[in-house]
């Protein structure tokens, strides 16, 4: 008898009892189109509220103006040329300011997350200009630098400075100290040790601090430009005070709005750039 016969049947396999398919973990995206639906659904619905409030009588138009006359106040800076040369004074301002502010708040920043020498000599004062509104430091401004441009691009460097200086000084301090310690067992000096470690993996905070950097820049651009100036967005919301021209009011809070929606699209840009591997984390 055969030694074989003797063993235990197998059962047959249950096709119930195969193991699952493990589910997708990776990012499933929305088409492109419904997408940018999804995006521009909420203002969509808030010009058409906007719109249907005024003309059925719910809002006074002397208050508020419509979106027609709101366009017909574009086309006649688009006409007049002036949309151009305010739009471009505005950006000379903001991007010498935030350049200045950013670099400063950047430097100060890796130098007082590096070192506690740095810390003790750069964190206090850092912490003291933070806690000042830089609107406050208008009158003082005025009577160091005029009204000219120095003193509008020093008014946005100084908006900026803080918020970079914060952020970059938590993303330093937030670099695992092993990193460290392997690089510099890999032989990597100070300044390649920053530049190659340090500052990549506190990119992040980095790119958050430009963000919130440019957002409040533009608070600082509107004061500057609404003292001693005779071009940019900040000079035209000033006229449009004094003549009481809702249409050129509104206008200019778009205008605010599109620059802020550009400043948003670039970082957004710069950051699947710089650190494409972030796409992959957030779950969707």
């Amino acid at each position: 008898m055969s030694v074989l016969s003797n063993a235990p049947a197998v059962p047959d396999t249950d096709p119930g009892d195969e193991l699952e398919r493990p589910a997708y973990l990776g990012t499933r995206r929305r088409p492109p189109a419904l997408s940018l639906a999804l995006r521009l659904s909420v203002p969509a619905a808030a010009l058409a509220l906007w719109w249907w409030g005024v003309g059925a009588g719910f809002v006074d138009p002397a208050i508020l103006s419509t979106p027609p006359d709101v366009l017909q106040a574009l086309r006649e800076l688009v006409a007049t040329g002036q949309l151009t040369e305010f739009l471009a004074a505005s950006f000379t301002r903001a991007a010498l300011g935030v350049a200045v502010g950013v670099t400063a708040g950047l430097v100060l920043g890796v130098a007082a997350g590096l070192s506690t020498l740095g810390e003790e000599l750069v964190d206090p004062s850092m912490q003291i200009l933070r806690a000042v509104p830089f609107l406050a430091l208008v009158p003082l401004f005025i009577s160091w630098f005029g009204v000219d441009e120095t003193f509008k691009v020093v008014l946005i460097a100084v908006s900026a400075v803080a918020p970079m200086y914060a952020y970059t000084y938590l993303g330093v301090r937030g670099v695992d100290r092993k990193l460290v310690e392997a690089a510099r067992g890999l032989g990597l000096g100070r300044a390649r040790l920053v530049a190659e470690v340090i500052v990549p993996t506190a990119l992040p905070s980095i790119l958050m601090a430009l963000r919130i950097c440019l957002s409040v820049s533009l608070t600082g651009l509107i004061a500057a430009e609404q003292i001693g100036t005779t071009a940019g967005i900040g000079y035209l919301v000033t006229l449009a005070q004094q003549y009481y021209r809702t249409d050129y009011m509104v206008l200019c809070i778009l205008l605010y709005a599109v620059i802020g929606i550009v400043i948003d699209l670039t970082i957004r840009l710069a950051e699947r750039l710089l650190m494409p591997w972030r796409g992959h984390v957030a779950a969707r």
